[in-house]
């Protein structure tokens, strides 16, 4: 055993970055499973990290930043040299390019941009502009395309001269284009390779292919791909030319990228994905840009309390029984939250479906308040004694329910109507309302029945 390997993979590579040669990282990389690898880069000093990248060869620096979190290749790459960056980025895909590309600062963008061949930089900077959830900011622009005109030896003569260049696409399938780049058929190898030699393609391809413009959004490629069992659509721009491909896979992963994005926001955690990588005074603020906000919805609760301190203070034990009404009010109307987003996320509500959710919610809302409610108001009239304080704590629970669930369901659509962030805002919104109503029932019924409370 050499003195490295009972160390963690991080420290072996900050001591191989000094003189190892350059193969004995790449294989120490090889070695790590793709967790371990960006954990071990993410504990490295950031000097280590900038080390790291120059002494790979570009195209292993750009699978290693393909492994790691986007924003923290985005961090590493935007300390590096332009150079250096620029011949990183340049071995990714188009798609990871135009992912780097728009995490880093518009100053760092324009040096790498400037560090590229100018076909290149116009490519990358058209994709960048693409809306990060569109197909065309999904869509990959390696792919096989060829003249209408062409013959079926015009075509394996290419895919034969351009191997190398071709190994890393999707060569189950070519699309064939007008000379203009207009998409006019799908091309599959298999009818290629067992076409006549001299037949043109445009004998042999598919006619009229299905595409969707790029500016199709992530719902409506999901519903494509629903309706389609297809491992990829071609992308076309407003006048019908072909300009790129959207895999399954990547919708995939957006979606699931979306969803966690949107359980960060639920919490808390705005701006972005947050990494305990990132400089600190960065996650406070972002933290904070909710925390603060909520201080302040949450003083609207605390004033119905105010507003009802005789009252609290004629039956005190209503006190013990406040935060249950809350929180399990809360709870509920969470649970109606997640349904929501769940169903937004999958395509199978939308915001004109206000009036079925909300029925639908209201009446989950209605059974489930009862039951709780009851459970609640036998607890308050086992312990005190007293009925009348468990018919008031156990119609609170149940009124607030219904109102928590209600709110909870149908938020989220109106939020998304109104153009705003239904996971970062619902949070705040169903925690204010339900403490203020749960607070309020809770002391106006206690009010109305208090000589039966002391």
């Amino acid at each position: 055993m050499t003195e490295t390997q009972h160390l963690e993979p991080s420290e072996q590579l900050h001591r191989m970055l000094a003189d190892a040669p350059r193969r004995e990282i790449e294989a120490l990389l090889e070695s790590l499973s793709p967790s371990e690898l960006a954990r071990a880069v993410s504990r490295l000093a950031p000097a280590d990290q900038e080390h790291l990248m120059v002494r790979l060869r570009p195209d292993d620096a750009a699978d290693l930043v393909e492994h790691l979190p986007a924003p923290q290749a985005a961090e590493i790459v935007e300390r590096l040299a332009p150079p250096d960056a620029a011949r990183i980025v340049h071995e990714l895909k188009s798609c990871d390019q135009a992912d780097l590309i728009a995490e880093l600062p518009d100053e760092g963008a324009r040096a790498i941009l400037s560090e590229m061949a100018p076909l290149d930089a116009a490519e990358l900077r058209a994709l960048a502009d693409y809306a990060e959830d569109s197909a065309g900011g999904l869509m990959v622009t390696e792919y096989l395309a060829f003249p209408e005109d062409l013959t079926v030896t015009g075509v394996i003569t290419d895919l034969r001269q351009r191997a190398g260049k071709y190994s890393d696409y999707d060569v189950q399938y070519a699309y064939v284009v007008t000379r203009r780049g207009k998409l006019v058929g799908v091309l599959r190898l298999r009818d290629l390779l067992l076409a006549p030699e001299q037949l043109g393609i445009g004998s042999v391809m598919i006619r009229g292919p299905k595409a969707v413009p790029a500016s199709a959004g992530l719902d409506e490629l999901q519903e494509f791909f629903s309706r389609h069992h297809f491992l990829g659509v071609p992308v076309v721009d407003d006048v019908g030319r072909l300009v790129g491909v959207v895999h399954r896979a990547a919708v995939d992963l957006a979606r699931s990228e979306r969803s966690e994005l949107e359980h960060l926001r639920a919490q808390g955690i705005v701006g972005g994905e947050e990494l305990r990588s990132m400089p600190v005074w960065r996650r406070s603020r972002r933290r904070l840009a909710w925390l603060s906000v909520n201080v302040v919805l949450n003083l609207f609760a605390a004033g119905v309390i105010a507003a009802y301190q005789e009252t609290l203070q004629a039956a005190i034990t209503l006190a013990v029984f406040l935060p249950i009404i809350s929180d399990m009010s809360g709870c509920s109307g969470n649970q109606a939250v997640a349904v929501t987003m769940r169903e937004l996320s999958l395509g199978v509500v939308q915001p004109r479906d206000l009036g079925r959710v909300l029925w639908a919610e209201a009446r989950v809302g209605l059974i489930n308040g009862v039951v709780l409610g009851v459970l609640v108001a036998l607890l308050a009239w086992l312990w005190k004694g007293n009925v009348y304080l468990g018919l008031v704590v156990g119609a609170a629970l149940a009124l607030n329910t219904v109102v928590a669930v209600s709110i909870g369901g149908t938020v989220p659509l109106l939020l998304r109507r109104l153009g705003r962030d239904p996971a970062l805002a619902s949070g705040p919104l169903l925690t204010t309302v339900t403490d203020m109503c749960g607070f309020f029932l809770t002391l106006a019924f206690a009010a109305a029945v208090l000589s039966r409370l002391v």
